[in-house]
């Protein structure tokens, strides 16, 4: 089916029912809404509305960080998988009567979460005091000290190393100068003078360059060290306190996720009024929905209110939303579709066209059958333990799918965990086993392996090629269909056995038929490719660049599937080499328990390495090999009112998943 046909809806019904029409839509998400552009119809502002909304939904998603940092969720592998909670409809509009409590619940742990900020900002200004005063410590006297009524004292530091003789030289009055503590960069230091000489010693001193030490407590600096510790330690209780407060509020947990959801639940709603228009007693709906669901949708709505629903077909010039839907075997790579782009109204959708290619270039990669096996063990189980969600449950799909390609592609190669098989047979068995594989081993014969990935590759583009002739075609530019396929498969067929006798031998009547057949295509080439053009020359000239860019674009496109032969081979020879490893002691005990664990351990970071790199470079000849032959994208992708919740859904669900 691939793209859903989509309708215009209008919507028609009572002021008084909006609430709850908005709420079902939202529940069935399958409806897209557009912005009202009926000047009879006013508007509602709901600005505020929705800032508040958001403003306590922050609130609670706060709240929600602060507990996983101090009361963190204990969590298991069926948390990861299983979703969002399931609620019934009735169970919502009843949790939701208790949200008072639950936004005063998030706003005391933020108040909490304040305090321990609070305190920690202050222990750290302290600790640095603390750290400044250490090196005063020796000084026995309070730090503000400024002398008696005969005598000044001065209180600080030069930016110099300097001893106190040479400090009360430099002076050059009668005092007395100690070095509190002193470093190549600094000198602390306590000088008293007469107070007849205050005026004097104070001007000498700020031409060494003398800075007072300014402290306004009357308190020695270990009085102060020893009082800055006791706030430390009470700043630590109440930090301690709040911590424990909000360790005591982690029972709240569970209502502030509903918080979350419903606050996000509800400021979707309010924003999806700005869409509508209104009449003093009705209120008008219009947008986009699959047409497979209208009827059904239609006849609900109805049924339940008086309203009037309405469909009609959307104009050509309208930028219609994009949904996808494809069958069990191609769904789960609609993912791979979407992160390139999705198909714009003139496109189809690639989804089933690259499906089939995508498993096997993935599993010809990978091309392990061990590795395979364990893929679709584990994707096996968790598809079938756990409740998952539906771009979860797909792209889980995808990997099962890849993996028995890989172990198919692996039985093909004869790797099983690499040569595990043999290695094992002659290690501990002292037995040569020989190859396992049902078709041939790639390490021994890479020039066949390399001439098998150009060939798929071939098909591969000739797929991309065959898809724009059905565009073109449906269309209706038939002879345009023709001419711009045609010549193309001529020209990459008849290429191909003379490419493939630069490898390998290759029988003379493949090569004779080949070079007719690209002789031929060169030929339609030059003579079609530049048909837009009303003079000669310009027929000439465009012809000769279609063919410059036919060989140079598709001798690089079928060169780029020499990855299949790089990865397949890459992941054997990892595989073997771990396996070597393992079996390096000579003691039969050490070699069996060494064995096991570079088996563990080796197998499970190579198939993390070539995991990705399969994944990332089938990806890749989608995106650029197979797209560019067909594909532009651009489109809109279906974005209905929906439930778009974090931790709970309702069972009854939304009917586009």
């Amino acid at each position: 089916m691939a793209k859903l046909k989509m309708q215009k809806i209008e919507l028609i019904a009572l002021l008084t029912d909006s609430k709850k029409i908005m709420e079902l839509l939202q529940r069935r998400g399958i409806v897209e809404l557009s912005a009202n552009t009926d000047e009879g119809l006013s508007k509602t502002n709901v600005a505020a509305v929705v800032g508040e909304f958001e403003k306590f939904r922050s609130t609670a998603s706060q709240a929600l960080e602060i507990l996983e940092k101090y009361a963190p969720e204990k969590s298991s592998i069926s948390d990861m998988f299983g979703g969002r909670t399931e609620i019934q409809p009735d169970d919502f509009g009843r949790a939701a009567i208790g949200l008072e409590s639950i936004i005063n619940a998030a706003s005391e742990i933020l108040r909490c979460s304040r305090s321990i900020a609070e305190s920690e900002s202050m222990k750290a200004q302290l600790e640095v005091r603390s750290d400044t005063l250490k090196q005063w410590i020796n000084l026995d006297i309070p730090l503000n000290f400024k002398g008696t009524s005969s005598t000044a004292a001065f209180i600080g530091s030069v930016p110099y190393e300097i001893t106190a003789y040479e400090m009360e030289e430099r002076l050059g009055i009668i005092c007395s100068a100690e070095v509190i503590s002193s470093s190549k960069e600094q000198t602390n230091l306590f000088i008293i003078c007469p107070r007849a000489d205050e005026e004097s010693a104070s001007d000498r001193l700020r031409e060494l360059s003398f800075i007072s030490l300014q402290e306004q407590e009357h308190k020695t600096p270990k009085e102060m060290i020893d009082s800055f510790h006791e706030e430390k330690l009470r700043l630590e209780a109440s930090a301690e306190k709040a911590e424990q407060e909000i360790i005591k509020l982690a029972e709240n947990r569970r209502k502030l996720k509903f918080a979350v959801d419903y606050l996000q639940m509800r400021k979707d709603k309010y924003e999806a009024l700005n869409m509508l228009g209104f009449t003093e007693k009705t209120f008008v709906l219009t947008g986009y929905i699959p047409q497979k669901y209208a009827d059904a949708l239609k006849k609900e709505i109805e049924g339940k209110y008086t309203a009037l629903v309405e469909y009609s077909e959307p104009a050509e010039d309208e930028n219609v939303p994009v949904m996808l839907e494809n069958s069990r075997f191609s769904a789960p790579v609609e993912g791979i579709t979407k992160m390139y782009a999705m198909p714009s109204e003139k496109d189809v959708d690639p989804t089933p066209v690259m499906s089939f290619f995508y498993y096997l270039f993935f599993g010809m990669m990978l091309s392990d059958a061990g590795y395979g096996l364990l893929m679709v063990i584990g994707t096996t189980i968790a598809l079938r333990k756990f409740k998952l969600e539906s771009a979860m449950r797909k792209t889980l799909t995808m990997f099962r799918n890849c993996g028995i390609s890989t172990i198919i592609w692996g039985a093909l190669f004869g790797s099983w965990f690499g040569d595990i098989v043999q290695v094992v047979g002659r290690e501990f068995f002292h037995k040569e086993i020989g190859s396992i594989a049902l078709w041939f081993q790639p390490l021994d014969d890479p020039i066949k392996l390399l001439l098998y990935s150009f060939g798929l590759g071939i098909l591969h583009l000739f797929l991309g090629v065959a898809v724009s002739f059905k565009m073109a075609w449906d269309k209706g530019r038939k002879a345009d269909a023709f001419l711009d396929t045609i010549p193309i498969y001529l020209t990459i067929t008849g290429v191909a056995p003379l490419g493939a006798s630069i490898l390998t031998s290759v029988p003379a009547i493949l090569k004779t038929v080949g070079s007719y057949m690209l002789i031929a295509g060169v030929v339609l080439l030059v003579l079609t490719s530049g048909r837009s053009s009303k003079s000669i020359f310009g027929k000439l000239f465009g012809g000769l660049y279609a063919l410059y860019n036919t060989a140079t674009g598709y001798l690089g496109d079928i060169l780029s599937y020499s990855r299949l032969l790089a990865l397949g081979l890459a992941t054997g020879s990892i595989a073997g080499v771990i396996n070597l490893i393992g079996t390096m002691p000579q003691n039969m005990a050490v070699k069996t328990v060494l064995l096991i664990v570079v088996f563990i351990v080796g197998h499970i970071a190579n198939l993390a390495i070539n995991l990705l790199g399969a994944y990332v470079h089938t990806d890749r000849l989608q995106f650029v090999e197979l797209f560019s032959k067909f594909y532009t994208g651009g489109g809109r992708e279906f974005s209905p009112l929906a439930v778009n919740t974090k931790y709970i859904k309702f069972k009854e669900e939304n009917l586009n998943e």
